[in-house]
């Protein structure tokens, strides 16, 4: 496991103790916790810019496929 060393202001590093006292985890694991929670919320944000890309590429298709559907719509043997 490797380590880092970081510099807090102190009303940061004050209330990351505050909280971490409060969760009845050391200083150490709520930071660690704090960055698992800031990867996960980066991913899922990152995850939605591919997807909201993906679907501005195939925007045209998929409005070319639902005219069609929509000229058929009420005649199936069309």
């Amino acid at each position: 496991m490797g380590s880092i060393s970081i510099r807090l202001r102190d009303d940061l590093l004050q209330e990351a103790e505050d909280k971490a006292r409060a969760l009845h985890v050391s200083r150490t694991e709520y930071i660690r916790l704090a960055i698992i929670a800031m990867n996960e919320e980066t991913e899922r944000a990152l995850r939605r810019k591919r997807i909201m890309a993906a679907s501005r590429k195939v925007r045209k298709e998929s409005m070319k496929v639902n005219a069609e559907f929509a000229a058929v719509e009420g005649n199936p043997d069309a």
